[in-house]
């Protein structure tokens, strides 16, 4: 089995998942629904299983080519399936000490069918949806529903049941994480994955110049919609920049009106251009964007504010949101290396974390979370 596209984003995964009811091809989707102990991935992760290789991942490689097996065998009958793969060491020489993750990893494979749909037409729209998938218990495994925030929930299961997960759903779906919820019924307990998928944060970048480029790539790379503005409209075209959502042309003075910029947009200003960043920051610091990115030294950002001082005034709480110099301290200078700064300081400030070293942190990695659902009421 070859994986040709391993690294992919859950985004993209459901994306091939579209491609794969359009062709109707017969492919099989795993997703890590639960995790104990250490993992590469967390719950969520999806990896689409096709005849002849793989799209994405749902380990550091230690097993896409056994769940890609398996995934032959889901093809072949028809029926969802759920496997366990215990990495801790135990019995099983094959999945203990040589393997890297140390962790018992849960794995939901199922036929890309008609269910899949609406979830995938859902992403594709850029709106948040969280699914609801039976995984054990007194139900039928690979029964499914899905939540919208302002329609509730559509599709199978229960409408008692659906109750139940609602406060789960919405928060889940809040920060996008992933879970079984157990919900008590009269036929006994069931099982239900709820993975919510939020609407990938929005990354603008100001700017058209060739250092763009490896910050829209490895924006997109991290899951990131990606919008690139161009002040000067000759070089608003795709082609410069063939990995972004949007390419377009507009002034400082426009950009309001033509984007939208809410507490889920990050900003990074790469005009090089005095005049132009001062005009920029001037419109932005009247939105709710949480990070703005200015390239430049601080020295510069200062004689900026100098300049603009009646058209840019500035709160303690706009100076926290401006990060300039712009991007962590990586030392390095090359293109790709300041793009690795830029969007590594940015993915930080979006998952709320310090960007300090991981070997400092103490506790897990990834957040955990302890979900209640309600009981079914009789």
């Amino acid at each position: 089995m070859t994986t040709t596209d391993w690294s992919l984003s859950e985004t993209d995964v459901l994306s091939r998942v579209g491609d794969a009811l359009a062709d109707d091809r017969d492919d099989v989707l795993a997703t890590v629904i639960d995790v104990e102990g250490s993992a590469y991935r967390r719950p969520g992760a999806k990896m689409l299983i096709r005849p002849d290789d793989t799209a994405g991942s749902i380990t550091a490689g230690c097993l896409e080519d056994e769940v890609a097996r398996v995934g032959s065998e889901v093809r072949e009958s028809g029926e969802p399936r759920i496997e366990t793969y215990d990495l801790t060491g135990g019995d099983d020489a094959l999945w203990g000490h040589g393997m890297g993750c140390n962790g018992i990893i849960t794995v939901l494979l199922e036929p890309v069918d008609e269910r899949h749909r609406p979830v995938v037409e859902t992403v594709a729209a850029h709106e948040p949806v969280a699914v609801a998938t039976v995984v054990g218990g007194a139900g039928t495994v690979g029964e499914r529903a899905w939540y919208r925030p302002d329609e509730g929930f559509a599709g199978g299961l229960d409408e008692q049941i659906r109750e139940a997960l609602a406060g789960p759903a919405a928060e889940l779906l809040g920060d996008g994480g992933a879970d079984v919820v157990e919900v008590e019924t009269d036929d006994g307990p069931i099982e239900v994955f709820v993975d919510g998928i939020d609407v990938p944060p929005h990354l603008v970048v100001l700017g058209s110049g060739p250092d763009v480029v490896p910050v829209v790539d490895l924006a997109k790379r991290v899951d990131f919609r990606v919008s690139v503005v161009s002040f000067r409209g000759a070089r608003a075209n795709r082609e410069r920049f063939p990995g972004a959502d949007t390419v377009l042309s507009s002034s400082p003075a426009a950009l309001g009106d033509d984007l939208s910029f809410d507490d889920e947009t990050y900003v990074v200003v790469m005009t090089h251009n005095f005049v132009d960043d001062g005009l920029a920051l001037e419109t932005l610091l009247d939105t709710r964007v949480p990070y703005i990115g200015l390239m430049g030294p601080r020295e510069r950002f200062e004689e900026l504010r100098e300049e603009f001082d009646d058209e840019v005034s500035m709160t303690g709480e706009d100076v926290e949101r401006v990060h300039t110099p712009i991007g962590l301290d990586l030392g390095g200078d090359s293109p790709y290396e300041v793009a690795y700064s830029i969007v590594g300081e940015v993915l930080a400030v979006a998952n709320g974390r310090s960007s300090g070293h991981l070997s400092a942190r103490a506790g897990p990695i990834h957040d955990r979370r302890d979900l209640d659902a309600g009981v079914v009421p009789e």
